[in-house]
């Protein structure tokens, strides 16, 4: 390590910014005033430049222990990010910078600070790492993880450990092991287990989970992939599908393949191809093998319905079957009308014949089976 020296080459500091310790080696232990330090690339151009009011050499450990250190990380001979600390152990090899202390790492042009123990700025593979209990601010994103890596080139950050992120716009925590935050596309991807929480007045207002995610910051629609699971909490619902969109700008949740939505309050599960939620109007639209089964397991099956949470009205529409354990009763025809919880169901023929198909189960037979 050079400490106090320009790393591409040049001199010492006059012996006016030397100050020799009293130690039992005299040469062990160096004390230098308004020192920098300097690395640059092959053809010159600056890759970092570290300056401090103090700092102490110890050649034993090879560390130089500098107080009130701040300067600037480069690539391309452009200033990606400028550093400080109040002190902090500084290693370098030519190849890469390492500090160790309480750090600030400020990206000058979108305004992104990384607060961290540790960093580490690897110029030749475009990589910052600050580590140890990071906490990150930005207007639009603040995260705590215990890592933090930047490629600065693609504008892109990787939390790991323990991440949890807060957007203010929109109003979410996200909760997962490894976040990788596209700083320019403006999204948040989640390649682990990860749950998210949206706001509406500083109150929780939707819970959602998966195995991965993908948050769009601008558009504010996340898409929930891998066992995706979504609890609303007015109106309560809870929707499970393999994957799901979620616009919270919009209020709507959109499913694409097979769904299940589940109301706790009326003991009702209804199943089906796709479906959509919208939340202001608490209103379900569920197409394709639609199964409503109510709690004595009373059922309607068809093949679209239009479920009103607030009316507790169903409205099914095709080929539709209303089937009741007790008293037993099968229904056929083309639309249904009612609730369902209350078994108060009210099944219509088709345009074409009117006709409904009424099949009524004996007591003693239905006793039998």
């Amino acid at each position: 390590m050079v400490f106090g020296l320009v790393a591409c080459g040049g001199k010492s500091p006059p012996a006016s910014q030397q100050n020799t310790e009293t130690s039992s080696n005299s040469d062990s232990n160096l004390t230098f005033f308004d020192v920098t330090l300097e690395q640059a690339d092959e053809v010159g151009r600056p890759i970092w430049k570290v300056r401090a009011k103090t700092a102490k050499y110890t050649k034993e450990k090879q560390i130089g222990q500098a107080e009130s250190p701040y300067g600037e990380l480069y690539q391309d001979g452009k200033v990606v990010y400028q550093i400080k600390a109040d002190v902090a152990d500084i290693e370098q090899d030519g190849k890469q910078l390492f500090l160790k202390g309480k750090i600030f790492a400020t990206d000058p042009s979108n305004g992104i600070v990384l607060q961290g123990n540790e960093l580490e700025w690897r110029p030749k593979e475009d990589l910052l790492i600050v580590r140890n209990q990071i906490n990150g601010t930005h207007k639009q994103l603040q995260a705590v993880a215990q890592e933090a890596r930047v490629k600065t080139r693609e504008q892109r950050m990787e939390f790991s450990g323990g991440v949890i992120a807060n957007s203010t716009d929109p109003q979410m925590q996200v909760r997962t092991e490894h976040l990788i935050w596209n700083i320019k596309e403006e999204k948040l991807i989640g390649d682990r287990p990860i749950e998210i929480d949206r706001y509406k007045d500083n109150k929780i207002s939707d819970r959602g989970k998966g195995n991965s995610a993908e948050v769009n910051l601008k558009t504010k629609i996340a898409t929930v992939s891998q066992n995706a699971q979504l609890e609303l909490l007015d109106p309560p619902l809870q929707i499970a599908s393999n994957s799901m969109i979620w616009n919270m700008n919009a209020e709507t949740v959109t499913t694409n393949s097979p769904t299940r939505m589940f109301q706790r309050a009326e003991n009702i599960t209804v199943t089906a191809n796709q479906g959509e939620m919208k939340i202001p109007q608490k209103t379900v639209y569920l197409k394709g093998n639609v199964n409503a089964v109510g709690q004595r397991r009373q059922s309607l099956r068809s093949n679209t319905l239009t479920w009103y949470l607030d009316n507790k009205l169903v409205e099914a529409q095709g080929n539709v079957t209303y089937r009741q354990i007790d008293p037993p009763l099968n229904f056929a025809g083309e639309t249904a009308v009612g609730n369902l919880q209350t078994e108060n169901i009210v099944v219509k023929g088709g345009s074409s014949s009117g006709r409904v198909v009424t099949e009524i189960i004996p007591q003693e037979k239905a006793n039998r089976r």
